[in-house]
């Protein structure tokens, strides 16, 4: 995935949300975006699937341009759990296949238990064929996102988004959210918008942003000595 010279301002708005972005993400790899909020990361992760286009620039996927492809094709490759997860007000199952809705009751159930979500689902009172509410309101923070991943796991698409707030979760919860996610970008060429120190560190490139600008690019030991920015959200999260 290449971003080359990728600028965007949000519609009414005059001041750029992001400017003059250049990004080169080896397939099979990690990139992590860190900074501050309101530093332009979600901007950046919003504009490969084409929930907007850039004001300047452009971004490519194997060189071609995704202008050039038609959005079904280009979202069919692009797998996204955000913080914002998209539940229906159906079973447990339909909300996990409609990641794909071809996918036999074994690969759900394989997708359930590589997402760490196979336990909990178990424990509903009709497991699979629970319903879980409008927007999931009868799922945990934790539960919402492990289905999320598990949608994810389903659709088993090379390139994985990725915006893993977990503020709201306990700890418990969060090691196997983390896990899941561990197993979800093996191989895979990831973006993500990093809040864990884990996440980070593991990641093959981490980017460092700070008002619409990228500040530093490196790996984790690298930008421990160049970056400044780097070092505070570091040191603030240690002490956290």
């Amino acid at each position: 995935i290449e971003y080359k010279n990728v600028s965007f301002a949000y519609p009414k708005t005059k001041e750029a949300a992001i400017e003059n972005i250049n990004i080169l993400i080896e397939g099979g790899t990690t990139a992590a975006l860190v900074g501050h909020s309101g530093a332009g990361k979600s901007t950046i992760i919003n504009l490969l699937p084409r929930f907007y286009d850039p004001k300047e620039g452009g971004i490519y996927i194997d060189n071609q341009d995704i202008t050039g492809v038609s959005l079904s094709s280009l979202r069919k490759n692009i797998s996204l759990v955000s913080q914002d997860i998209i539940l229906f007000d159906d079973t447990v199952r339909a909300n996990i296949a409609y990641a794909n809705m071809e996918a036999s009751e074994e690969q759900i159930k394989t997708a359930c238990d590589l997402a760490a979500a196979s336990d909990f689902i178990n424990d509903l009172p009709q497991a699979y064929e629970t319903i879980i509410g409008e927007n999931g309101i009868k799922l945990s923070g934790g539960q919402k996102q492990r289905i999320s991943i598990a949608r994810a796991f389903l659709k088993n698409s090379p390139i994985i988004l990725l915006d893993e707030a977990t503020s709201s979760l306990d700890a418990e919860s969060e090691e196997k959210v983390q896990n899941a996610v561990m197993n979800l970008t093996k191989n895979k060429t990831t973006l993500v918008i990093a809040h864990r120190l884990s996440t980070i560190i593991r990641a093959k490139k981490i980017i460092v942003m700070n008002q619409g600008k990228i500040v530093d690019i490196g790996t984790h030991n690298e930008l421990l000595k160049s970056s400044i920015i780097y070092k505070n959200l570091y040191s603030k999260q240690l002490g956290a």
